[in-house]
This record gives C-alpha cells, sequence and structure tokens, in this order.
C-alpha cells in the first residue's frame, strides 16, 4: 500500500474516531452503571443470597423498612451489617439503614432499649422489634412478626393489686406494657368485678394479685381457661390470693417459701433472695435467648400429673439452690429435716392442651394449641428490673408464644462445600516430596541445561 499524504491524514481519523467512540462507550457503561446495579452471586449453593422464603416476605412487605444499627465506631461490625442488610436491600431498595453511635447517643439507647453492641431496631408501618443476634434467620423473623396487620389484645387482669402495665411505680409493668405497645401489641386492663374477659383477649396476664380474688372470679378464670384462652400467670412466693383452684386445675404446686440462690454471689449480687438462670431448655420461649435472667424473690413450682395438659419446665434454678421456709436474716443455710426443697428448682413452666378451635363462619374447624405459662415470680419484667440481662427478651419471647405469634422462618444456613480439604497420607507424603524435593531439583536441573547450552555457544 503506497503510504500518501491523504492516506497518513485518514489513518489518524481513524484513529481520533476510534479513540474518540471508545471513550464515549467508556463514558456510557459509567452512566448505565450509575443507573443500574446487577449483581450476581457464583458462591457454591448461592450463600451470599437470602433465601426464597425470606425474599417472598420482603415482597408482601409493600411500605418501606427502616433499619437502625446502634454500633460503634467498629469498621468490621459496621461491615458485617452493610453485608447483612444489603442482601436484603438488593431485593428491596426502599430498606433504609442508619448507623448510630451508643456512646454519643444515650438517650435513643435507653429509649430503644439496646443492651449489645450491633444491635438493630427494624421499623415498619409504626412498629419495632430489636434484633440482637446478626443473622438473616433472625433479622427475617423479626419482620415477619412486625408485619402482621392482625391486632393483638393482651388483657392485664386488675382490681386486686396487679402490676399495672401503663404504671410508672418500680413495682409496676410500665415499661413492659410499653415495649408491648411498640411492637404493635394491644395493651389494656380489665376488671372481673365491673365486666368480663373480652371476646378478641389473644393473651390474659394475671400479674402479681396482691388481694384475694373472689370464688366467681376465680370461676371465671377457670370458665376462660376451659375455653382454649391463653395465659401468663406471674404469681408470688406466699401470695396465692384466692388463685388455689386455679393451680389444681393446670396440675401445678406452688411450693412454700422463697428460693435462696448461692451462685448469685458470682454475679455481684449479694441479696439472698435473687435467682439467677444460667441455662433454658430447646423450647420455642427460649430458643434464641444467650443472656442470663434475674428473678427477685422467686418461688419454686412443681408439677402434678394431669393427663389433658402437658407441662415443661421452662426456666430453672442451679443446683445450689433450695426454698428457704425461714427468715432472710443472718447465716441462711439448706435445712435437710425440715420441709425446705434443693435445687435444681423449677420457677417457671410451660403448658399446653390440644383444643379445637371453630372457624369464624363455622363451617370447617382447626386444631390449636392452648398456651400457658406460670412463673413463681412477677418482679422480673417489673420498671425496676426489666432491664436487667435477659429479662425484657424473656417476657417478650413469652408473649409472643402465648398470643401464638411465635411463627418461625426456618432458614438453613448455607454453608459451602469446600471449606475444608481432607488428605490422605499418600497424598501427604506427595505432596511433601514434590514441594521438599522434586521441585528444587527441577530448577536445579532446569538451571543446568540452560547453563550447558549457553557454555556451548
Amino acid at each position: 500500500m503506497e503510504i500518501t499524504r491523504r492516506s497518513r491524514l485518514l489513518l489518524r481519523l481513524q484513529s481520533w474516531l476510534f479513540a474518540l467512540l471508545f471513550t464515549g462507550f467508556i463514558g456510557l457503561l459509567a452512566w448505565l452503571c450509575t443507573q443500574y446495579v446487577y449483581q450476581a452471586d457464583w458462591t457454591a449453593g448461592s450463600r451470599n443470597t437470602i433465601s426464597v422464603d425470606t425474599r417472598t416476605l420482603l415482597d408482601d412487605m409493600k411500605h418501606s423498612i427502616g433499619i437502625t444499627a446502634f454500633a460503634r465506631e467498629d469498621e468490621v461490625l459496621r461491615r458485617q451489617i452493610q453485608d447483612l442488610v444489603g442482601s436484603y436491600q438488593r431485593f428491596k431498595p426502599d430498606i433504609t439503614l442508619e448507623f448510630v453511635n451508643p456512646d454519643t447517643a444515650p438517650e435513643r439507647v435507653r429509649a430503644q432499649g439496646i443492651s449489645n453492641d450491633g444491635e438493630l431496631v427494624v421499623s415498619y408501618q409504626g412498629r419495632s422489634e430489636n434484633v440482637q443476634t446478626l443473622g438473616e434467620q433472625q433479622l427475617t423473623n423479626s419482620l415477619l412478626r412486625i408485619s402482621r396487620q392482625d391486632e393483638r389484645w393482651v388483657v392485664f387482669l386488675s382490681g386486686h393489686g396487679e402490676r399495672d402495665p401503663h404504671g410508672e411505680a418500680n413495682f409496676d409493668l410500665g415499661g413492659f406494657g410499653k415495649e408491648l405497645e411498640r411492637q404493635g401489641i394491644r395493651v389494656q386492663t380489665v376488671n372481673l368485678a365491673e365486666s368480663g374477659i373480652p371476646e378478641n383477649t389473644h393473651l390474659l396476664v394475671v400479674a402479681g394479685p396482691r388481694v384475694s380474688l373472689l370464688p366467681g372470679e376465680v370461676s371465671l378464670l377457670g370458665d376462660y381457661l376451659d375455653q382454649g384462652g391463653n395465659l401468663l400467670w406471674m404469681a408470688e412466693p406466699g401470695r396465692p390470693a384466692g388463685l388455689e383452684p386455679l393451680a389444681e386445675q393446670l396440675g401445678i404446686e406452688f411450693l412454700p417459701g422463697v428460693i435462696v440462690d448461692a451462685t448469685t454471689q458470682v454475679f455481684g449480687i449479694e441479696n439472698p433472695s435473687f435467682v439467677v438462670v444460667t441455662a433454658y431448655p430447646n423450647h420455642d420461649v427460649t430458643r434464641e435467648m444467650n443472656a442470663v435472667s434475674v428473678f427477685p424473690e422467686a418461688g419454686a413450682l412443681e408439677i402434678r400429673d394431669r393427663e389433658q395438659w402437658q407441662a415443661t419446665p421452662l426456666l430453672s434454678t442451679l443446683n445450689r439452690s433450695w426454698t428457704e421456709i425461714g427468715e432472710l436474716a443472718g447465716e441462711i443455710q439448706f435445712d435437710a429435716d425440715s420441709d425446705e426443697r434443693a435445687g435444681p428448682l423449677d420457677i417457671g413452666v410451660a403448658i399446653t392442651r390440644s383444643a379445637a378451635a371453630e372457624s369464624a363462619d363455622e363451617t370447617s374447624a382447626e386444631t390449636s394449641a392452648q398456651r400457658i405459662i406460670v412463673t413463681g415470680d412477677g418482679d422480673f419484667l417489673s420498671n425496676t428490673y426489666l432491664g436487667n440481662a435477659g429479662n425484657l427478651d424473656l417476657g417478650l419471647n413469652m408473649v409472643h408464644w402465648l398470643s401464638h405469634d411465635d411463627a418461625f422462618i426456618d432458614i438453613r444456613v448455607k454453608a459451602a462445600p469446600d471449606t475444608t480439604l481432607e488428605l490422605g497420607k499418600a497424598a501427604q507424603a506427595t505432596i511433601a516430596s514434590g514441594f521438599l524435593a522434586g521441585l528444587p531439583l527441577l530448577l536445579l536441573s532446569s538451571g543446568l541445561v540452560i547453563w550447558w547450552r549457553r557454555r556451548g555457544r
């Protein structure tokens, strides 16, 4: 090809045109990247992508979701939270994430009941819930609970000196009542002397009455149980309040005395009447409990055989505990010759029974489980002790389970199939000999061959 001035000009123009088009193409790709996002998970089993159940739940949640992360300036922790929430934002872009340093916002920490660094507060349509453990299963089930639109009514018995769910006194349950309302649960009180138990009651709470109930009121409670109602009974030691027939109906017995736990001194608690529960059974109520719970002045329960009820110990003390019948003064020790019982002792039991519940149109029927929890203490949810250890979480778990709001999405943990490599002795010997002898000999031989060839030139 003959090179002329015209051909040089055409080649130059062609080069400039190619550079211009290439630059424009790169700029167009950069602009498209700002407008559209595409991500692909190439890991084995797509272990970096949320499950189908979680994506289905996000599709059903039509409104925006707010997540506030109370995390200190820890790059690793905050990156872990961003990665978790980001996996949700891929399928629901209107999820917002806000980071709050708990050290600089103590008022918000107290208002939200934050107890752990990295704890999340998930909000949806005026309802919110705390998530303490970072993981898809925990976050998804929290979203499931707060996304429900049906009203749940928790009714507290009143008129006998019970703990008030709206009260501000140390004895009352005002803090717990506010937390229930924050999660979208409707809280109200009822006086059986004035009216019966409302029909829309999901859960009835008897919180430590200090005055004995009238026989007619006890009869109303018995009828409520016979009709399949759910009950949370927080009794107090030595204060039956005329509810012995109710205990007889449920097949439980309150042991005399107050539990004394010598283990509490390990936690810096000098009061002998405090009980610390450090381990929990494999039950839906305590499945995600990982913090100790504290019970001041608790009484012990004993389960009797009742064919119609299935009772399971829920809260138990440690071995170094007993029921002290005498006064809690001076030197206290277990008296084996008296009616005192040695630990471990049950201070909370979960009771269930199958009950038939008909639908509203009476055209079909379904079988559901009647649920009851009885504890030998009510102080653990009072305003004074609600913030101790895992007391709040335990109380919320009890209410969720008792009101049948414990629907749980079991998300199987996705694991990589190639995270470990197991080698036999022959393979290990081959690799060792290859790296220690074979590879050095190969390099040495190559060097000698190259040296010999260059020498012969």
